[in-house]
């Protein structure tokens, strides 16, 4: 819920979805999935969280 709150990407995804018509939990599923996804690579990978990040393309 704090991602939504705060001023950020994760707010305007939210924000652009919900008047999309799409259902506000859907939407809010779709947040927490990106936040775990984002944990989930930042130890993974070792790394602190790169906000600019782009994957190098083999």
């Amino acid at each position: 819920m704090s991602a939504i709150r705060m001023k950020g990407e994760l707010q305007a995804y939210y924000q652009r979805k919900v008047t999309e018509g799409k259902n506000k939990m859907l939407v809010l599923n779709a947040v927490r999935n990106k936040l775990i996804h984002r944990v989930c690579s930042v130890v993974h990978r070792g790394q602190k969280y790169d906000k600019n990040y782009m994957p190098a393309l083999a």
